[in-house]
Order: structure tokens, then C-alpha cells, then sequence
């Protein structure tokens, strides 16, 4: 009696195993990748209670980021302005005080206002550190790490949103990798500021300010240009900068 299926389906269990395989394996990394910061959090663009325009008020008008967010260096969280910092430029009389866009803080701050409640501004929190880990704002940013580095072009943001995953991984890497991301600290808030901003002749009195020896000496031995390498690299011995890499430096 001649074979009832032909000879390739000798073959078809071994095609479904691997084609069952590779469906797994693309669920899984589906998967995977749906439950990281890049699709959970990357991206994210909330409205806010009042249209508060980072690229007007921090990059047109040069607003310092710690007018608003003022405890940034002195505190492991980076505050949200209260309803009293919008009202020092917004109150009666001030810029813009009429605004339809305004109403919120008229409304929690002016008690002749219609609709007064007193009630402070609801803004919606965009960058939020997980319970489970430790992240202390005022250790990064007094070593000179800017906020771009974690918050992206914010003076160019009309409506800020979530640009940066802050993921684990994100944070090993610049651990790893810390002269690459350090300035001095007089320019954490300048977002444009780049390396080769810098005035060879400040620089290295700059580091002499920090280490205690002579500018002439410090520029002798420094190279003739200064990159972000370079940079980090001196900043990250002047300061004695040695990241931790280890789980506890974060899971307290």
C-alpha cells in the first residue's frame, strides 16, 4: 500500500515547532519591550491646568530653571512650583494678569476672582522615580549634571513631555560613562551650553578653583582643546566623582 502523505510532511512537525518558536520569541520581545520606560513613558505629553510654555518662558525669556523648580539643589526631589511663583509675574496689574489662560491661578490665588477656591494648581507630574528606587536631584546637579541630561531640550518645549527613559539601564550607562556627562556647575541650567563653549583660559582656572593648584600648571599639562571628554574626565578627578554601580546605590 503506497504512503498515504506525501514525503514533505515528514518535515511539517519540525516547521511547526520552529514557526511556533519564533512566534514565541517575537511575543515575548513584544512583550518585553511594551513594559519598558521607552513605551511606557517615552513620549508621555500630558495637558497641564495652564498651557505653560517652557520654550517661551525658559528658552525665549531665559527664565533659570530654578526660579520655578527651586530646591533642585538642595534637595533629593526637584520641587513643582507652587501657585505663589506663577502669581509673582501673573498677579493683578502684571504680565498677561487678564489671561483666559490664566484662569486656574486666578482661581487659587486671587480671592476678587470669579470662581476663587483657594485650591492650589493641579499640575500633572511628567517625570516620576519609581517607589522602589532612589534618585537624589540635589547629588547630580552639584557634580554637573545638567537637567538636559535627563529631561531633554526643555527650553524648546511648548508643552514638555517625557524625552528620556529613565530606565536602569539608562542610569548604569551614564555611571559607567560619567565624564560624559559632567560641566561645570554654573552651567547645569544653560541646556544649549556644550563643551566647546568653554574658554580654555576659564576652564582652567575654573579647576584651579576646585583642586587648589595653579591655573598656569593645570593649562601646561592640558591639552590645547577642550571636548566634553576632556572635560568630564578633569571634573570627574577634580571632584573625586566615582559613581556607584552597585544595586544599592539606588534600591535602598
Amino acid at each position: 500500500m503506497g504512503n498515504i502523505f506525501p514525503r514533505w510532511t515528514n518535515f511539517l512537525p519540525l516547521q511547526v515547532l520552529v514557526a511556533l518558536g519564533g512566534v514565541g520569541t517575537l511575543v515575548v520581545a513584544i512583550l518585553w519591550y511594551s513594559f519598558t520606560p521607552k513605551y511606557t513613558r517615552v513620549g508621555y505629553e500630558p495637558q497641564q491646568p495652564i498651557p505653560f510654555d517652557h520654550s517661551l518662558h525658559a528658552g525665549q525669556l531665559g527664565v533659570d530653571c530654578r526660579y520655578c523648580h527651586s530646591n533642585v539643589e538642595k534637595s533629593s526631589h526637584s520641587n513643582i512650583p507652587n501657585s505663589q511663583v506663577c502669581w509673582n509675574c501673573h498677579g493683578p496689574g502684571k504680565v498677561k494678569s487678564d489671561s483666559p489662560k490664566l484662569a486656574v491661578l486666578r482661581q487659587a490665588m486671587d480671592p476678587n476672582s470669579d470662581g476663587y477656591t483657594g485650591e492650589p494648581i493641579r499640575w500633572v507630574q511628567i517625570h516620576e522615580t519609581p517607589d522602589y528606587a532612589y534618585f537624589n536631584h540635589s547629588a547630580h546637579v552639584n557634580r554637573g549634571v545638567s537637567c538636559v541630561e535627563c529631561h531633554g531640550k526643555v527650553n524648546e518645549m511648548a508643552v514638555v513631555s517625557h524625552q528620556k527613559p529613565l530606565s536602569m539601564s539608562f542610569c548604569l550607562d551614564c555611571h559607567r560613562n560619567v565624564e560624559n556627562h559632567l560641566r561645570p556647575v554654573d552651567e547645569i541650567t544653560n541646556l544649549d551650553w556644550t563643551a566647546h563653549d568653554l574658554d580654555r583660559d576659564a576652564f582652567y582656572a575654573y579647576l584651579a578653583g576646585k583642586t587648589g593648584k595653579a591655573a598656569d600648571e593645570l593649562k601646561a599639562d592640558g591639552p590645547d582643546e577642550i571636548d566634553q571628554e576632556v572635560l568630564g574626565v578633569y571634573l570627574k578627578d577634580a571632584w573625586n566623582i566615582h559613581p556607584p554601580q552597585d544595586c544599592a546605590a539606588c534600591h535602598r
